[in-house]
This record gives structure tokens, sequence and C-alpha cells, in this order.
């Protein structure tokens, strides 16, 4: 990819890095030697993953490339499927540094006027964490679709075609977000964001 992986927020980075097993070091902010050589292995990983699995469209790729490596084989198993039920969709939104999130959770709020579309702050989405991803449905000329029933179809399509640990926005019962896909973990946000900040596995 042309631009650095979240070069704005080092920490961010080298926690989303380490989490993956590709920065040994400390996590203290600074982009050195050690960083730029696990983005070199994040970026391989990346190549690779799109090899096996294949690509698609720009915007696509942009959000999948800043997911968890486990995660971008998940978003690509899970967009070809639903692609291949002949539904035109692409993944619209990937990880959200903390910083990124805490923008969109003051939208309706502190005197923004646009509608509320998020009740998470910075560290409480999994899109925080790289292992949550959103799709978009488009017309046939290119319209984006914010409401439509293809969102429940591309759902199912993706849980039919039984990919493991993908969970599904549609299937929950107090928030229903058919738009949004997941890599399953088993563990609460809040045991992800310790285990993200301080560098360990939680995928």
């Amino acid at each position: 990819m042309s631009n650095r992986l979240f070069e704005d927020d080092v920490t961010f980075l080298q926690r989303l890095l380490k989490s993956a097993g590709l920065y040994t070091d400390k996590i203290d902010g600074v982009w050195g030697k050690n960083t730029d050589t696990a983005v070199d292995a994040f970026e391989n990983n990346f190549v690779t993953i799109a090899g096996s699995l294949g690509t698609f469209d720009a915007r696509s790729e942009r959000c999948i490339h800043s997911l968890h490596p486990m995660a971008q084989e998940l978003a690509r198993r899970c967009l070809k499927a639903i692609r291949d039920a002949g539904i035109n969709a692409r993944i619209i939104s990937g990880t959200r540094t903390y910083a990124e999130q805490n923008v969109i959770f003051s939208k309706g709020r502190f005197g923004n006027s646009e509608p509320k579309v998020t009740n998470a702050r910075g560290g409480q989405s999994n899109h925080n964490f790289g292992i949550a991803w959103d799709i978009g449905i488009f017309s046939s000329d290119g319209r984006y679709l914010g409401e439509s029933p293809l969102y429940k179809k591309a759902g199912q399509a993706a849980l039919a075609a039984g990919i493991a640990n993908l969970e599904w926005g549609g299937n929950w019962k107090t928030f229903v977000d058919q738009p949004h896909y997941q890599h399953a973990t088993g563990l609460t946000v809040t045991q992800i964001r310790t285990k993200f900040e301080s560098g360990k596995a939680y995928i």
C-alpha cells in the first residue's frame, strides 16, 4: 500500500502488530527499525492472503488492509461468499484507531447535529482491534444502498458459506447491525482491549 499503516498513531500500530505476533519490541509510540520490520511482515502477509483468496475493489482492499491478518482472511472469504450470491457488496469500514472511533462517537452529541451512528467510544468497539468490518451494498449503477433487504441476504450467504469464527451483526439481539461482521473471539470487548493494549494475542 502507498500509505504507511496507522502512521499518525504509532502506539496503536505497535499494539496491533504485537498482538498479531509481528512486533516484538516495547510499545513506545516511536516508529523505529523494529516497527519498520514488523510493518514489512504485515505487508507481506497482506499480499500472501490476497494472492491466496483473491482481491476486490480498491475501497474494500484499503479496509481489509487495516485488519488483523487473521481477520483479513475472514473478511475476504466473507465478501467472496456475498458477491458469489450475486450481491454487489464492498467493505466500506475496517479498523479504526481510538481517536477515529471518538470522532464517530461525537456525531449526534456535544452539539453535533449529525445522526448518532454508534454508542461505542474509542476502545469500546471491535473495529478498534482490527477484527471487525462493515459492508455496503450498491446498486448496479453504483448507488450506495444504506437500507436494503439485501443486507439480510448477504449475512445469510456469508454464514451459509461455513466460514469458521465468522460472526454477523444481523444475529445480535439487543443491537441488530446487518452490515457488520467480525472475527469471533469468545472474549468481551473489555478483555480484548486489555490484551490489545498490552500487545497480547486475542485471536
